[in-house]
């Protein structure tokens, strides 16, 4: 279902249909949050957003209207009225390459006076980890690089070690603008990079963030 985007899949685990109960509005928020959506970052740059994950309470008090099953199978699949910045999703990317470490993003390794010697160290600073399970994480993986070998994301497996990534294309409700975005971590094996990409009202993201995304990716990891 994520190699091929299937949006009938996910609506079905998100809010349920016949027979099976979805998840509903308030366990996806859960999660979500717990990779970093709807919080800041905290990253050492001025102006940035939270987000928002979206939950009954939070419609009826901001908009004054009930919660229907269609907002949660909006919510299933990234719509509705979900918001997340690039960065957020690629903090949330980083956490399942890397087995489930949610990182503080930085916006330099170190810094050094004018002859080259180091004045400060940033280290790495983890926000949260062991927040899922592994077999959960590697499933998740393989189902990104089937995305890559299989699905949308088909322009990025013939970058060395191949990828796992997710392409996304977002309705904005404004005639047919969607915004196209694509989401990877590279090599596959060995992850060394994640790449979030989000062309505002862009189209379609297979081809349009996707070779963007691939001739990043060559560039990196020819250099590295």
């Amino acid at each position: 279902a994520i190699g091929l985007s299937s949006n009938i899949f996910f609506y079905t685990v998100g809010g349920g249909y016949g027979n099976i109960k979805g998840l509903g509005p308030e366990k996806i928020g859960e999660y979500l949050k717990k990779f970093g959506f709807s919080f800041l970052t905290n990253i050492d740059l001025p102006g940035e957003r939270m987000g928002l994950v979206p939950d009954p309470k939070w419609k009826r008090q901001v908009k004054k209207e009930s919660w229907f099953v269609g907002d949660t199978y909006n919510m299933a699949i990234g719509q509705g009225d979900i918001q997340a910045t690039s960065l957020q999703l690629a903090m949330a990317t980083a956490a399942i390459a890397n087995n489930g470490v949610l990182l503080k993003p930085r916006l330099v390794k170190s810094i050094t006076d004018f002859q080259g010697r180091p004045v400060l160290n940033i280290e790495p600073e983890i926000v949260k980890k062991d927040f899922v399970d592994f077999k959960s994480l590697s499933i998740i993986r393989k189902a990104m690089h089937l995305a890559v070998t299989d699905g949308y994301g088909r322009a990025l497996a013939q970058i060395a070690g191949s990828a796992g990534g997710k392409t996304g294309t977002a309705q904005t409700g404004i005639g047919n603008n969607s915004h196209a975005w694509v989401t990877v971590f590279a090599p596959y094996e060995n992850p060394k990079i994640v790449l979030t990409i989000m062309l505002e009202n862009g189209g379609e993201a297979s081809s349009v963030a996707v070779p963007i995304a691939r001739d990043v990716l060559e560039w990196y990891i020819g250099k590295n």
